[in-house]
């Protein structure tokens, strides 16, 4: 049996104990003889001392754990109110509405700006509040302009049915003509950020410059119609006359006059059937039912009398708006030379006819380049920042490079891809020309390996960011083509693969079929409908316009023409969700009946010196110059740079020795050029090869240098290309 009841506190049983060591202790002092006994019970009582001691000791130790335990929770108490506060602080100082809800829904915080401008519901947004509630109050404030035909409740389901997107961006249109561009993000552990910014003035810049566009639209569609030389009425799909040119207002003694904008179809039939004379193929009823046919309309041409001598062909098309178009020629010439000579009334009648549609096309391309001028440049800024982008994420990744030599390699694809953006600028000019049907094309061998491998560097950090594998299979092939136009054929096919490929990958080969090259690119993308593969050659036509990643719909449109134009035959397989294979045919460059496959420097071959001789530059740009000689001189050759034709001569004088090769700018100033200094090198010291360098692509400098059996190089020139140019100059002067 024990003495301490074990379920009492340590203090109760310490206290106990004391008691009994004290009565021990006095009962011992008490008794006069120190018997066995007494000292048991000494000895009994320093035990019980001993325990209490320990226990006392343990109880201290408790105590010391649980004050520190107090403390540091008072510190992680300051800091989180501390950290809160900062939080509190930090959104505050956002210019945008700033609120966050937790995993359940739940409004966590936000900021003071957040429905700012909704004052009626701000008040109501308190902590805890669901997201449900919110935007039930948000639905019911007097401040939301909700689209017409939609109610308070449908706003509601709209606007959930987007809460579980990842990421939703919509505006939102208040009251007093104000907007709000509202952005939803998921957070990584479930939550919500919601962000609210005043994009009023944007949206109200917008339309001021659509309206701008569509006045500037205007003013050119009405000097159109006004060079026309026929009588023109313009009616929208409400069969309202919304215009006319000036032609018409002198053909009929019934003109629409400024006071007939708006007025209807029929109005204006009936104005002029009281004029004119239908023929038998036509009349005003038919007309009418054309006019107000809920379907598609096919164009249709007439003719009508007036005074029984004055005929007019009418002809009458659909416009993509479902308005249409009424033109009005006179023909009388034409019908009274038709009476007098009835053999010529066919052909008199084909030419109308083909007149008349040539004039309806020139006013479509008319309007169509209008509204495509800024939408060109835009694309080609586009085509221009993928080159740049790849330098620049090649360059920033020098630092990390662990070698010299695997930093010379970067920067071998950092200066390929800003090469890259110098021929896409120098043959912008030339891509523009291909709508006009003025595009020339300089049809040349080369080695399809320059064209693939300085794609593949540009476009590698797109693939990767996308998590694309990008391959191409190398080749040795040599074809036949334009290089520059060849190059933007296959980067425009492998930017539209990679752009509308999610995952997998995309692939680039050549396979011979007999005397061509097929240039192939798959991709295990989306795939086209085949309804849609006739479409998506059409200029801005796009399957996904709402798709963020999508381009400007230029780019095969650009690829079709220029197929056409070089005379590459261009197919496509696709089929959706598998994916899509473009091809075109090129034809393989014949060596003397050899498929040509190494008459190009390879790109190891470029790392070789060149010969040591002696080349004069003539270059009147110092900055050109210098960064020439610097170039020249890493390949081993030494060179004597004059900046003028007159310091060429007089330096070839002094020095008595005549160079191994001459680089001639053609464009010296001071009327000099290029043809013409070395001509009068070669009548002094005779054959030396050369090789002019310009920016100028005329027809008439190409012939001059063929005539005089001159290698012609555009500028900018690259490396490589100067490099193979100097050596095919050194080989002749050897020859």
């Amino acid at each position: 049996m024990s003495l301490i009841n074990p379920n009492d506190t340590i203090e109760r049983q310490n206290e106990k104990l004391q008691q009994i060591a004290q009565s021990l202790m006095r009962r011992v002092e008490q008794k006069s003889e120190q018997s066995g006994f007494a000292y048991q019970q000494f000895e009994r009582a320093a035990l019980l001392e001993t325990e209490v001691r320990e226990r006392t000791d343990d109880l201290e130790h408790a105590l010391d754990l649980l004050q520190e335990s107090n403390t540091r929770l008072e510190i992680a108490n300051k800091e989180t109110e501390t950290a809160q506060s900062n939080l509190t602080e930090a959104i505050e100082t956002i210019n945008e509405g700033f609120a966050l809800f937790d995993v359940d829904d739940g409004l966590v915080l936000s900021n003071s700006r957040f429905c700012r401008d909704l004052s009626d519901v701000s008040e109501q947004l308190i902590t805890g509040l669901s997201f449900e509630d919110y935007v039930a109050l948000i639905s019911g404030s007097r401040f939301l302009a909700l689209p017409e035909n939609q109610t308070p409740k449908d706003w509601i389901t709209h606007r959930l049915n987007h809460h579980g997107d990842e990421h939703v961006v919509f505006n939102v249109r208040l009251k007093w003509d104000r907007w709000l561009q509202v952005s939803e993000h998921r957070t990584s552990q479930g939550g919500t950020v919601i962000l609210q910014t005043d994009v009023t003035n944007i949206i109200r810049r917008a339309r001021q410059e659509r309206a701008k566009m569509r006045d500037q639209q205007a003013e050119m569609l009405q000097a159109t119609l006004d060079h026309l030389n026929q009588g023109v009425c313009i009616f929208d799909s409400a069969q309202t006359l919304v215009g006319w040119n000036t032609r018409m207002d002198g053909l009929f003694t019934s003109t629409p006059q400024d006071s007939a904008a708006g007025i209807s179809f029929d109005t204006l039939l009936q104005r002029l059937s009281d004029e004119l004379t239908f023929d038998t193929h036509m009349d005003a009823t038919r007309l009418r039912k054309w006019a107000y046919s809920p379907t598609k309309r096919d164009p249709i041409m007439f003719e009508v009398l007036r005074d029984e001598s004055e005929v007019f062909s009418v002809f009458a098309q659909e416009m993509p708006d479902k308005g249409f178009v009424i033109s009005f020629s006179d023909v009388t010439a034409e019908r009274a030379s038709a009476r007098t000579l009835f053999e010529m009334n066919e052909l008199l009648e084909q030419r109308v006819e083909d007149r008349t549609r040539e004039l309806g096309l020139a006013l479509a391309e008319a309007e169509r380049a209008n509204a495509s001028k800024s939408r060109f440049v835009a694309a080609a800024s586009h085509d221009l920042l993928q080159p740049l982008s790849a330098a620049k994420l090649f360059i920033s990744s020098l630092p990390e490079q662990p070698d010299p030599t695997s930093a010379k390699d970067v920067m071998d694809k950092a200066e390929t891809a800003l090469s890259s953006v110098e021929h896409f600028i120098a043959s912008l000019l030339d891509i523009s020309k291909l709508d006009a049907g003025k595009a020339v094309f300089e049809i040349q061998p080369l080695k399809l390996s320059q064209i693939f491998v300085p794609l593949h560097n540009e476009l590698m950090p797109l693939a990767k960011q996308k998590g694309i594998d990008l391959r191409i299979v190398e080749t040795g092939l040599m074809v036949e083509s334009d290089p520059g136009y060849l190059r933007r054929i296959v980067q425009n096919l492998l930017t539209n693969a990679i752009r509308y490929t999610d995952h997998g990958r995309v692939l680039v080969g050549v396979r011979r079929t007999g005397n061509s090259a097929r240039i192939e690119v798959w991709d295990t993308g989306r795939g086209i409908a085949h309804s849609d593969q006739q479409t998506i050659f059409r200029e801005f036509e796009r399957l996904s316009p709402n798709t963020a990643d999508t381009g400007l719909g230029l780019g095969l449109s650009i690829v079709e023409q220029a197929c056409k134009g070089l005379d590459h035959q261009l197919s496509l397989w696709s089929e959706p969700k598998l994916g899509s294979c473009f091809s075109l045919n090129v034809p393989i460059f014949q060596n003397n009946g050899q498929v040509g496959h190494d008459q190009l420097p390879s790109v190891d071959d470029h790392d070789a010196k060149l010969p040591d001789r002696l080349l004069m530059l003539v270059e009147d740009n110092p900055q050109l110059a210098e960064a020439t000689v610097a170039m020249i001189e890493g390949f081993g050759t030494t060179v004597i740079h004059a900046s003028s034709a007159q310091e060429a001569l007089e330096i070839l004088q002094d020095i008595q020795l005549v160079p191994d090769a001459l680089l001639i700018d053609y464009q010296l100033g001071a009327g000099q050029n290029g043809t013409e200094l070395y001509q009068e090198i070669t009548d002094r010291y005779g054959k030396v090869p050369t090789a002019i360098i310009s920016a100028e692509r005329t027809k008439t400098l190409r012939d001059t240098c063929k005539t005089l059996s001159l290698e012609l190089a555009p500028k900018p020139i690259e490396k490589n290309r100067l490099k193979d140019l100097l050596g095919q100059l050194f080989t002749a002067e050897t020859n």
